[in-house]
């Protein structure tokens, strides 16, 4: 007798191996004369060689199409062990979507919902960098998380790294107890928000212990070359100059680059430029860099939440009117003076 192990990587072990292991049980039926034997994320087979080569086949193909679509059902199993090709076997339409990005721990679908969402998935796939820029509710950030761990389960990059300035939103904090993890995780919680949409909590951890994901402030990149790796830069509306070049400057061969932000919502001191507005203008048109601008159109979250921006924005667009009225005042008043 031989064996042979096999390891389920990139895929919800749930979604596998079935509730209850009815999954597993319908690959024991198709194959009586191995024993199979599951432990955490690998299934050992013993038996011949031919047949554990045959099971080790199905299994690739199981794993194939729950990357492709997110589930496999028991019907669709029962088909795929029969010999049934993965290509003829029936699918639900919003699991073939070509807007779908991956498919969370429970089969759930991430997929670009909107224009500039679609858009901000197909310059990641033709640039190595790429900008996103709009107001809060567009997606920018879960859509580019989306696309780093979709990266990272075809093995197209080694590694993920998310990083934000650790800059307060208008208030001050104080003193924050704890160890250094402790002190920055709170400017760090929407990427570790959006990993738990699209990664079970054990691939999770098992990820974020072996650094394979890196979440950290944007002041740690600096000294560092980051190759086969998925940089994400959110919040970049409150790097500035000097910490946006830096961290562009870290992108190794093989690395992919989204850089997001809200120019809106600038939160530096007023003695600081943005450094995201300063790229913006600098990288625009070089080739391999894609700028993609979303607006108060792409906002998915709560129905209100457009109608605030809109709000926010044409009381923006009244002041500055105002400014610049009284502007023309001053201007006015000092030319009658002067003749």
């Amino acid at each position: 007798m031989k064996e042979l192990i096999v390891s389920i990587e990139g895929v919800s072990l749930v979604e596998f191996l079935g509730v209850n292991n009815s999954k597993l049980s319908i690959l024991k039926r198709a194959f009586p004369r191995l024993r199979l034997i599951s432990r955490g994320n690998k299934i050992k087979a013993i038996g011949n060689d031919e047949d554990m080569q045959l099971f080790a086949e199905k299994v690739d193909l199981m794993m194939d199409f729950l990357k492709k679509y997110g589930s496999l059902s028991e019907q669709n199993l029962e088909s795929m062990v029969e010999g049934v090709a993965p290509t003829e076997i029936k699918v639900p339409k919003d699991k073939k979507s070509e807007n779908n990005i991956l498919f969370g721990p429970y089969g759930n679908v991430i997929k670009a919902k909107t224009a500039n969402q679609r858009k901000l998935v197909k310059q990641s796939e033709n640039n190595d960098l790429v900008f996103a820029i709009g107001p809060a509710g567009t997606g920018k950030t879960y859509t580019a998380v989306a696309l780093a761990v979709r990266a990272l389960k075809n093995k197209i990059v080694k590694k993920i790294v998310l990083t934000r300035p650790a800059v307060e939103a208008g208030e001050s904090l104080g003193f924050l107890p704890g160890d250094l993890k402790d002190k920055v995780d709170p400017y760090l919680r929407p990427l570790y928000d959006a990993l738990d949409d699209m990664l079970p909590m054990e691939k999770l951890n098992d990820f974020m212990n072996s650094r394979i994901i890196e979440i950290a402030p944007l002041a740690f990149m600096r000294g560092r070359t980051l190759d086969n790796s998925f940089l994400i830069l959110d919040e970049a509306q409150n790097a500035t100059r000097a910490q946006l070049k830096m961290f562009l400057t870290r992108l190794g061969p093989s690395a992919k680059c989204i850089i997001t932000g809200d120019l809106t919502q600038i939160d530096l001191p007023r003695n600081h430029q943005s450094g995201l507005e300063h790229s913006l203008r600098v990288l625009d048109g070089i080739d391999g860099i894609g700028i993609v601008k979303l607006d108060r159109g792409d906002v998915i979250r709560h129905r209100l939440v457009r109608n605030i921006i809109e709000a926010y924005d044409k009381s923006a667009e009244a002041e500055k009117a105002l400014e610049e009225e009284k502007r023309r005042a001053r201007q006015a008043e000092r030319q009658s003076k002067e003749s």
